[in-house]
């Protein structure tokens, strides 16, 4: 790939910071998210509910956008009267499946024509090759592969709505008064949710990972050699894909 296309030094260092606050939100998000869950505390649902408004706003507050901080301080406002109700776990139950549809999108827009598949993007920048470089059986596989990792998620946005309605007290049934056919606390909403989740994806990873070991042998040394390469992509590689 031409070293034309790299970004300036300062922009990469940028991205790199960019990507550095948006680990941090994500794992604030997930500890205060399943503190909310477990303890059924209103003030860690809303907390957690505000770490999303940051983390969706990320780009334009780190650009000093008066819209973005005026967004922020409204959603902060809003989510500080939230918390003195019961309702605050309520909305904290569509962010999982929120989340994992976004990712699922992100993997299925580039299965439509005259798109580069996400998976391929990623072997082609990992292997610095142009799009017509890769060898025939490895780009239909990683089509393949971006199908399934759309339907995996897709499978987890429906498994996740579920559990938001069935949960209780503050599950999405029981809000319109409805009983919940297959009650389940919110404390184990947040381990099937969050724990689950996650459980999933990696056991995806680590299955599908050994079956393109089997398949294209020599590519990789190990898992931890994937993941390696797979970070070395660098932020701006990431930046490109979420934009």
């Amino acid at each position: 790939m031409s070293s034309s296309t790299a970004p300036p030094e300062g922009g990469a260092r940028a991205a790199g910071r960019a990507m550095a606050l948006r680990g941090l939100l994500v794992a604030c998000y997930l500890l205060l998210a399943h503190g909310a869950g477990v303890g059924q505390d209103p003030r860690l649902a809303a907390l957690a509910l505000g770490d999303i408004v940051a983390l969706v706003l990320l780009a334009p507050l780190l650009g000093l956008r008066p819209w973005a901080w005026g967004v922020l301080a409204l959603a902060g406002a809003g989510l500080a009267r939230l918390a003195a109700t019961r309702y605050a776990l309520t909305p904290l139950l569509l962010v999982p499946p929120a989340i994992v549809a976004f990712v699922g999108f992100g993997f299925a827009r580039t299965l439509a024509p005259g798109q580069v598949p996400l998976i391929t993007r990623m072997v082609l920048a990992m292997d610095d090759l142009a799009p017509g470089e890769l060898e025939p059986a490895l780009l239909r596989y990683t089509r393949r592969l971006t199908l399934a990792w759309a339907l995996l998620l897709g499978g987890l946005v429906i498994f996740n709505l579920v559990l938001a309605a069935v949960a209780v007290p503050e599950g999405l049934l029981a809000a319109f008064g409805w009983a919940s056919p297959w009650p389940i606390s919110e404390g184990q909403w947040a381990v099937a949710a969050h724990v689950g989740n996650y459980g999933v994806i990696a056991a995806f990873m680590l299955v599908e990972f050994r079956l393109r070991q089997r398949r294209f042998p020599g590519r990789y040394t190990g898992f931890l050699h994937f993941l390696r390469r797979l970070a070395g992509l660098g932020p701006a590689f990431w930046h490109g894909v979420l934009r």
